[in-house]
C-alpha cells in the first residue's frame, strides 16, 4: 500500500511543476517547428496562424497557441517501477464554425495544414513535458 501512497506523492509533486515545464517545451516546440531551417509551415501560415490566434483573443477566447493542455498520467502498474507519462489533452484546431474560419475566409487544405501543424506542435510539447518529468523521476529516486 505503501507503494501506491508514494507514487501518488510522486505525482503531485510532479503536477507542480507541470505549468512552468509546459512553458519551457512550448517555447522549445515552437522554435523547432515554425522558426527553423526545416518549418512545418510557411512564413505566411506561421502569421496566419498568429493572427487568428489574435482574433480568437479579440473575441474573448484563449487564442491558438497556450490553449493545449497536458496531463500526467499513470500506467497503473504494481511494480516497484513508476510508470509515468505525459499526455495532451486537448489540441488546439481550427473547425469550421470556428471563428478563424470566417474572418479570414479559410479553405478546406489550408485549415488541414494549419491543424496539422497545431497537433505536430501539440504532440512535441507533450514529448517535451516527458522528458523533464524523466528527468525530475531520475533525481527524485537519487
Amino acid at each position: 500500500m505503501a507503494e501506491f501512497t508514494d507514487e501518488r506523492q510522486l505525482v503531485l509533486r510532479a503536477r507542480s511543476q507541470l505549468d512552468q515545464w509546459t512553458k519551457r517545451a512550448r517555447m522549445e516546440a515552437y522554435a523547432e517547428l515554425f522558426e527553423g531551417d526545416n518549418p512545418v509551415l510557411s512564413r505566411d501560415e506561421v502569421r496566419l496562424l498568429d493572427a487568428l490566434d489574435s482574433e480568437l483573443e479579440r473575441e474573448g477566447g484563449d487564442g491558438v497557441w497556450g490553449t493545449d493542455q497536458y496531463g500526467i498520467h499513470t500506467a497503473g502498474t504494481s511494480s516497484s517501477d513508476t510508470s509515468l507519462g505525459v499526455v495532451c489533452v486537448y489540441h488546439p484546431q481550427i473547425t469550421k464554425d470556428s471563428v478563424l474560419r470566417g474572418a479570414d475566409d479559410l479553405d478546406d487544405e489550408t485549415e488541414e495544414r494549419l491543424n496539422a501543424a497545431l497537433w505536430k506542435y501539440s504532440e512535441r510539447v507533450a514529448t517535451l513535458i516527458e522528458r523533464e518529468l524523466d528527468e525530475f523521476i531520475r533525481h527524485t529516486q537519487d
